[in-house]
């Protein structure tokens, strides 16, 4: 089948997109249900790969391959998602917006741009008639989703090991890859999907090369807006008060694995500069000041026994 309503089918994820996303928020927002969020963010890139493979109907090899990593992708964090937020029973980005519209309504047409952003470069090798032969880029690519792939998978299975156990009840997970960076999962992500856009390149001409904006749209919103900051501050409220916590977070790196004992003598210009260790990951930080006045008064000596 040849292309629908544009020829790069940009159009046509668009509209799908704001549909299936309206779908969902008139769920969240009439029931008050809110737990089949990331699961429809998730299921809309299946849709989205999916749809334009088949209506294309080239079947091409970067095609099929691109798309099989994407659905792969986006089914296990779909299901993994739906299952741990069906296990703790509530998602707490949602309590200042369950009652107000206006907020949750923001949020799933962020959500909306998400999805279809970050498809971009699937969506264009899905829709062109290019098919030049396999280079070495594409194996790049293809290299830097399967690493990824298995770090986000392998962090988020780590993590919810650590929180199942009744004895890391109120830690911090530093475990397995936690140890060398602070947000693995999002690591793999963010390589994932720059494996994605560099497997792409080589059918990209011109204007098709703007599909760099999915990647970057992806990197930008985990490092300053839904990931790494919401994370750092809500980590920093409850742990700030810990020395263990406070040599975690000194000694390892907020997204690059490194190993703790080199991140540690790092000077801070070289964390800040290429590591993004952003003074916005520290905005709720208690600084020591505040921990030896508490200490010394004999009202929170308890705060700073190392978990």
């Amino acid at each position: 089948m040849g292309t629908v309503i544009d020829s790069h089918f940009l159009a046509l994820t668009a509209i799908i997109t704001i549909f299936y996303q309206l779908l969902f928020f008139i769920i969240t927002a009439l029931l008050k249900f809110d737990k089949v969020t990331d699961f429809a963010g998730s299921t809309n890139f299946v849709i989205l790969a999916v749809l334009t493979l088949l209506l294309k109907g080239s079947w091409h090899f970067r095609q099929i391959i691109l798309t099989l990593f994407v659905v792969l992708w986006a089914l296990r964090l779909a299901f993994f998602l739906l299952l741990r937020i069906l296990q703790w029973g509530e998602d707490r980005r949602f309590d200042e917006m369950r009652n107000n519209l206006a907020k949750l309504a923001v949020f799933w047409m962020f959500q909306a741009l998400w999805v279809w952003a970050v498809s971009l470069p699937l969506t264009l090798v899905n829709a062109s008639d290019r098919n030049p032969f396999l280079k070495p880029v594409d194996l790049i690519g293809m290299l830097m989703w399967a690493v990824g792939f298995m770090i986000e998978a392998t962090a988020d299975q780590q993590k919810l090991s650590f929180k199942k156990s009744s004895q890391n009840r109120g830690n911090w997970c530093n475990v397995g890859l936690w140890q060398y960076t602070r947000h693995p999962n999002y690591f793999g992500e963010i390589l994932l999907w720059w494996g994605i856009f560099v497997a792409s390149t080589p059918i990209l001409k011109k204007a098709e090369w703007l599909v760099i904006i999915g990647p970057i749209f992806l990197t930008l919103l985990l490092l300053f807006v839904s990931g790494i900051p919401l994370l750092e501050e809500s980590a920093d409220k409850k742990f700030g008060n810990l020395d263990g916590y406070r040599v975690y977070k000194q000694r390892t790196s907020p997204l690059i694995p490194l190993p703790p004992g080199v991140y540690g003598k790092l000077p801070a210009w070289f964390k800040s500069g290429f590591l993004f260790e952003f003074p916005l990951y520290s905005r709720n930080f208690p600084p020591e000041e505040q921990i030896w006045c508490r200490t010394s008064s004999g009202k929170s000596s308890d705060t700073l026994k190392i978990e």
